[in-house]
Parts: structure tokens; sequence; C-alpha cells
């Protein structure tokens, strides 16, 4: 892995090809709601990458990072369309929370009402 100006750049070289990827940028207040919402009672680090759609390794770091400078963590330029995604994901996630509790509820009572 080769680091180009604030991007990681993958070399891949089966079949003689080039693999080319840019590490994805999160804002400070992306990071802080990620973990806000990991620190959350009954809430893994797990659940909330999935939920996002980063890896759990990546909350542990911002943990780490966030413990270690306090207010002045991240101080990167993540993209303002982060926040929207995350809010959106949380969404979603609650949403399909609600769908699954209905679908017991309903299997439930049809098997009272036989």
């Amino acid at each position: 892995m080769l680091s180009f100006d604030g991007h990681l750049i993958r070399a891949h070289s089966a079949l003689g090809g080039v693999e080319m990827t840019r590490r994805k940028r999160y804002s400070a207040e992306f990071k802080r709601e990620a973990l806000r919402r990991a620190d959350e009672p009954g809430v893994t680090d797990a659940l909330v990458a999935e939920e996002l759609g980063i890896n759990a390794r990546q909350l542990h770091r911002w943990r780490a990072v966030a413990k270690k400078d306090g207010e002045a963590a991240f101080p990167g330029q993540g993209k303002a369309r982060d926040e929207e995604m995350m809010r959106l994901k949380r969404k979603l996630a609650k949403v399909e929370q609600e769908r699954d509790f209905l679908r017991e509820a309903a299997a439930y009572f049809a098997r009272e009402s036989k």
C-alpha cells in the first residue's frame, strides 16, 4: 500500500493489473456521532459499524483518537454528505427493527387466533 496526497493507493499485481482505491474520509461530526451511538446502552461497535457501512476496527481507532485528543480530535476535512448518510442509515435500521417486530407480532397473533 502506498500513501499519496492523503489517499490510500493499493497496487494489485494479480494478472498484471493495478487496482487503486481511495481512502474514504469522514467528517469530525460523523465520527463523533458514530462514537456517541456506539456508547449508547445495549449498542455494540459491530452494530454501529454495520449501520454505517464501516469496519468496527475503524470505530476503535476513532475512539482511541477521541480519548487521546478530546475535543481537538478529528480536525480533518470529511465530506458533508457523511452526516446525511449516517442519519439515513440509522433511520433505516430503526425502520427495519420496527418491521421485524411487527412481523413477529403478526405471526404471534395469527397462531393465537387458530
